[in-house]
């Protein structure tokens, strides 16, 4: 299959992403500082939008404080419907919960992407949802990002791979995320060439590039330059730099430094 950079594929992850079916706001697990309208059909003095207070609960009219952290706003209509039968206020209310502001619910996307930020889960948002809420994955981003989560008091890692995600459609690899979730979008590993070549710099390395292609990306050797003698300096386990005479099918490793000697003839 032939390859395809990532920073190729964002606007059409973006494209792909805007698609995805959202879940009912009904699904929604209400916590701390969401902030919910609340109405009473044909009682309209019921009409109310409050926040959820720090100890997981609102204040209803009539029935007062009504703890509606970790339920869905379904649950808590139901919650706060019987307590309005149950009290001899309301016969047969009809309560709906629109939640309007969702802050206990959120996501941080950080690094290279487009729109770095936290977002909120205002509904069932897997990975690639919440890269497209960030603007998807910015020209300098590379093809590996990091989910960061914690699970009763656990904190845990993982890493996915972008590029098989999106060629092979792995669903398990598509994360649900959670609130308070990070995800992190590393910069793409770069290698360095200079000499006789046309654009000497810095670059990016796409995926299994070779050093002819890193030459490509060079622009080519200059009128002066020669194939022979291609070296690589690069920094070994121990951080100490050894110089590598290339050849053209090598693979480009993060900071190699290409050089590209003069001709002698």
């Amino acid at each position: 299959m032939k390859k395809i950079a990532l920073w190729m594929m964002t606007p059409l992850l973006a494209l792909v992403l805007g698609t995805a079916n959202a879940a009912p706001q009904n699904d929604l697990v209400l916590g701390t500082g969401d902030v919910v309208k609340i109405s009473v059909y044909n009682n309209p003095d019921l009409n109310l939008e409050t926040r959820v207070s720090a100890n997981g609960a609102i204040t209803f009219p009539l029935i007062g404080q009504v703890s509606v952290a970790g339920l869905s706003a379904a649950a808590a209509e139901k919650k706060i419907a019987a307590a309005l039968v149950s009290g001899n206020f309301v016969k047969n209310p009809q309560v709906n919960m629109l939640v309007t502001s969702l802050q206990s619910q959120q996501v941080s996307v950080l690094g290279q992407v487009n729109r770095p930020g936290r977002f909120p889960l205002d509904a069932s948002r897997n990975l690639l949802d919440v890269l497209a809420l960030a603007g998807g994955v910015s020209a300098e981003g590379g093809d590996q990002v990091t989910v960061m989560r914690s699970a009763d008091g656990k904190a845990t890692k993982q890493v996915i791979n972008l590029t098989d995600l999106f060629l092979s459609g792995d669903q398990p690899a598509n994360l649900t995320l959670s609130g308070n979730d990070v995800v992190y979008i590393e910069r793409a590993p770069r290698f360095y060439i200079y000499g006789e070549v046309q654009r000497p710099g810095t670059f990016r390395i796409e995926r299994s590039m070779t050093v002819l292609q890193a030459l490509a990306t060079g622009g080519g050797l200059t009128q002066r330059g020669t194939e022979r003698g291609l070296r690589i300096k690069r920094r070994d386990a121990a951080g100490k730099i050894e110089i590598i005479e290339a050849k053209y099918d090598d693979l480009v490793r993060p900071d190699d430094v290409l050089y590209v000697r003069e001709s002698l003839f």
